[in-house]
């Protein structure tokens, strides 16, 4: 599944005319006015630059036309507004993209930070939010809709508000050497901070370094050919797919690879999560070479998924559910983290939107799967150990699957079977 793609201006060499447009930037005063006047002369074969030694105010969102052969260069640093008034405000307009940054479409179309440690930065001021747990018009960080042949790379994204790289149907997308910090200084947490998601066909994710208080990488509904590698998450709600089939809607994700990871003081390290009631499939999907420190739930996979404000989880007699085929678990190394009395930063309820009836917290592997609706799941090479020393466990129902998974199928200690070696 390795996917290869061009370097981020292997088209400047054909003989056209390229300009070059730097951001002007006024004291005191939003900064996007000047940039989006000025935009529609720089649509193709261009560079459009915020300078370093600059901060930028980014005092209203940014929706950029489609483009054709551009890059976007930040070499200054970005602000958000302070005023989480001002946000909102922004937020609940009708003429919002669905981001403060928007790429709406185009192709060869370059987002390129730099590695410089002082400038570079976007600073969203979330924790603000989070000290309140201010959730109503929160902005999302960046979309890229509709982009073909994209690259974001050398990005560094401090204290987002929530969701930060947002994918919709784009191809060939090669994601690579950011930096997301949305670690919290206080106790609040820094909810719906997503690192990335995938929504598209042909996705390279490498060596990206992620803190925050969500999935590290969602890949959502019609995604195929993504591949993450070789990067860091921390505090993280897991490598995910899902959630699929919310309102008994139709999900399709295919091939799919999470490799050679570190998963620090996550709450899960591999998770899939399905609606009751979906429709669909998600087939070909491989989790390997994962290390994990102080992960809750390792590996996860449940076709039940409900949101934490959602009530009792559902049941269902249906063969209907989002149809689970060709899931393997591969060299997972770690420990868990079995602490008694440990609660999860995004636990707000009682019980927790992560509870699992029966659970002992020493689980390795829960598969939460409905009868006939998963072919061919398979953990193996699994070595993990609790930090209290406890036992491994495994929560398994052996009639809801038809294959050996690599583990005794069954709700007690977690047991290898030839498969799983």
């Amino acid at each position: 599944m390795l996917l290869s793609f061009s370097g981020p201006l292997a088209y400047a060499a054909i003989a056209v005319a390229w300009s070059t447009f730097v951001v002007p930037h006024t004291e005191d005063a939003d900064d996007t006015l000047a940039l989006m006047a000025a935009i529609p002369d720089y649509t193709s074969d261009a560079s459009i630059v915020f300078e370093a030694d600059t901060t930028y105010n980014i005092w209203s969102p940014i929706t950029f036309p489609p483009f054709a052969n551009v890059e976007v260069v930040i070499s200054g640093n970005l602000t958000y507004p302070t005023s989480i008034k001002t946000v909102q405000g922004h937020v609940a307009t009708t003429s919002y993209s669905g981001a403060w940054f928007s790429f709406t479409g185009g192709n060869n179309v370059t987002l390129r930070g730099n590695t410089d440690p002082d400038w570079g930065w976007v600073d969203g001021h979330g924790q603000q939010w989070w000290d309140v747990m201010q959730q109503t018009n929160r902005p999302s960080g960046w979309l890229f809709e509709n982009v073909t042949n994209g690259i974001i790379r050398d990005m560094k994204i401090y204290k987002p508000i929530a969701w930060n790289f947002g994918t919709i149907g784009s191809s060939n997308m090669h994601i690579f050497n950011n930096i997301i910090l949305a670690n919290s200084e206080s106790a609040s947490f820094p909810f719906n901070t997503d690192g990335f998601s995938a929504g598209g066909i042909n996705f390279l994710f490498e060596n990206n370094h992620v803190v925050n208080g969500d999935d590290c990488l969602a890949v959502g509904s019609g995604a195929k050919n993504v591949t993450w590698r070789d990067s860091y998450c921390e505090g993280s709600h897991g490598l995910s797919v899902g959630s699929l089939g919310a309102g008994g809607q139709v999900a399709s994700v295919e091939n799919v690879l999470f490799e050679n990871t570190i998963m620090n003081r996550t709450l899960y390290a591999a998770r899939f999560k399905s609606w009751t009631g979906g429709n669909g499939a998600a087939i070909n999907i491989t989790w390997k070479n994962i290390t994990f420190i102080d992960a809750m739930l390792p590996i996860f996979v449940t076709q039940n998924y409900q949101e934490q404000s959602g009530g009792p989880h559902p049941s269902s007699s249906s063969v209907n559910e989002t149809r689970i085929e060709n899931f393997l678990f591969d060299n997972f190394v770690g420990v868990i983290n079995d602490t008694p009395g440990y609660v999860e930063g995004s636990c707000i309820t009682d019980p927790c939107w992560y509870h699992v009836s029966g659970a002992t917290g020493k689980e390795g592997v829960i598969f939460d799967l409905y009868p006939k609706t998963a072919t061919n799941i398979v953990v193996k090479n699994l070595v993990a150990h609790t930090l209290s020393g406890a036992p491994v466990a495994a929560m398994c129902n052996s009639s809801t699957i038809s294959n050996d998974v690599g583990f005794v199928c069954s709700d007690g200690p977690y047991v290898p079977t030839q498969a799983g070696l």
